[in-house]
């Protein structure tokens, strides 16, 4: 017997009913809402019918970016591209200090290094010290100047591992593209070239690189490194650690000693960047975050006391250096630094040039960085065929200090502000007084850090996430730096 044929009871209008616009892109509408990153209706509207940029492009990130501010205008411009293009502040950070290797190779650069404070909200954990300051080459000797190990690469590489959104060979390469095709001449750049051009060009890769008929660029001018172009070719293509344990290191190590600064394939294998918990200070109901470095406490030091006695600068001068001699003078970390009783050196050593720069996206992601060549231009002697100069070993050399703080509220698990600080003796102080300043005022860097310190500062006043309205930066009008932000 064949069985009895079972009944559709469903109302047929409603089944055959084709479905509205809102049923249709619910299901889009959440994926695209839950996503990381897609919280504008730009994405929504990518999402859910294409079209547009796309995550790599500029324009795919509509509207408020977040900012980044740096002492060279080119570098700022990639970082906010980079934000455009749907990064976070990890991969901006990365590109703009990439990418001041090529526009401000005077105090940063692939042969170079420094130190940063990476904070993500997400996790409610502090922020991240990461920490790649270049040390004194030891494995070989000869040459007439000493070198130290090439950091840059590394750092970055560690910087964006876990923290980055985009793919690091995308990010070396808005820095080849400066390199190859030539970028104009900063008037921060031009500067410094004018300096010490003299000595500078007894060398003649840098002489090549930075002059025209053995004359210095100046401000305007395009400048053009096709060495260093197929350099960070090299590392997008192999990878990082082709500059430390391939190729390229070997490279390093039959061509730097023909410009007299020899550098040891085993010191670029045994040099490895740090993360470590930072240095932190209580700030009203905030907490700032300090690289362990000399440099970091320098700038820990001056806002305890600049916390505690607002208008007494002399004293949180004195109190920075003090702790920056602590540190270097070993036995101490950084809790019994700041913690202990601090005196002030004799004299102030001659700190070399740095630079500093911060990026901060429209999640709340933020980082602030500080990076030097140990000397202005370093060693002033480029790795033949390579295109970077080396930087000067901190053997030979006083190191500098590399001052950068970040603020943030545990409690409300956002970012607050950052500041970078140069100004060679002055940087830890500059820092300091930057972000005391903007955390009182509610404003970034009301009024200008003490000569002869310079300061890099984002804020958000009411936090991020929070409220976007209430973020800002500044670039120290005293320099020629730029602050790069979205609308």
């Amino acid at each position: 017997m064949a069985p009895t044929p079972r009944v559709n009871t469903a109302e047929p209008a409603r089944a055959r009913r084709p479905l509205t616009v809102i049923s249709r892109l619910s299901l889009p509408l959440i994926l695209c809402l839950l996503a990381t990153g897609c919280s504008t209706l730009d994405s929504i509207q990518r999402t859910v019918f294409g079209g547009g940029p796309r995550r790599g492009q500029p324009g795919f990130v509509d509207g408020f970016l977040g900012a980044v501010v740096a002492d060279e205008p080119n570098a700022a411009l990639v970082g906010k591209e980079v934000l455009s293009a749907g990064g976070n502040a990890a991969d901006a950070a990365v590109a703009v200090g990439l990418s001041l290797g090529v526009t401000l190779p005077s105090r940063a650069g692939v042969g170079g290094g420094g130190a940063c404070v990476a904070y993500h909200p997400a996790g409610k954990r502090a922020p991240d010290a990461i920490l790649f300051v270049p040390p004194a080459v030891v494995t070989v000797g000869g040459g007439d100047r000493r070198a130290a190990v090439p950091m840059l690469p590394r750092g970055m590489f560690v910087l964006h591992a876990g923290r980055g959104r985009l793919p690091f060979e995308f990010l070396i390469d808005k820095a080849e593209r400066l390199a190859r095709f030539g970028s104009p001449v900063s008037r921060a750049f031009a500067r410094d070239l004018a300096l010490v051009a003299g000595p500078l060009f007894a060398d003649p890769g840098a002489r090549n690189a930075y002059g025209r008929g053995g004359v210095p660029l100046v401000e305007g001018q395009t400048m053009t490194q096709p060495d260093l172009a197929a350099t960070l070719a090299q590392l997008r293509v192999a990878g990082v650690g082709d500059l430390y344990q391939g190729a390229l290191a070997r490279r390093v190590e039959q061509m730097s000693p023909l410009a007299g600064v020899p550098i040891g394939l085993a010191d670029l294998r045994a040099a490895l960047p740090a993360v470590q918990p930072p240095a932190v200070v209580a700030f009203g109901e905030d907490q700032v975050a300090f690289p362990p470095t000399d440099g970091g406490l320098a700038a820990a030091a001056a806002l305890m006391t600049l916390r505690d006695r607002p208008a007494d600068v002399q004293a949180a001068l004195l109190s920075s250096l003090a702790a920056a001699a602590r540190w270097r003078a070993g036995g101490a970390n950084s809790d019994q630094v700041l913690n202990g009783e601090l005196v002030a050196p004799a004299s102030v050593p001659l700190y070399p040039a740095t630079t500093s720069f911060a990026a901060m996206d429209d999640e709340g992601n933020a980082v602030v960085c500080a990076m030097t060549m140990n000397n202005l231009f370093g060693t002033g002697r480029m790795v033949p065929g390579l295109g970077f100069l080396t930087a000067a070993s901190p053997a030979n050399v006083t190191p500098p200090l590399l001052a950068a703080g970040l603020a943030w509220s545990p409690r409300r698990d956002a970012f607050r502000a950052a500041a970078g600080g140069s100004g060679q003796a002055g940087s830890g102080l500059a820092a300091a007084a930057a972000l005391a300043n903007t955390l009182r005022s509610g404003q970034p860097m009301q009024s200008l850090v003490p000569e002869p310190g310079r300061a890099n500062v984002i804020s958000c006043a009411r936090y991020l996430p929070g409220s976007e309205a209430n973020c800002g930066a500044v670039a120290d009008p005293r320099e020629f730096g730029l602050v790069a932000r979205g609308s």
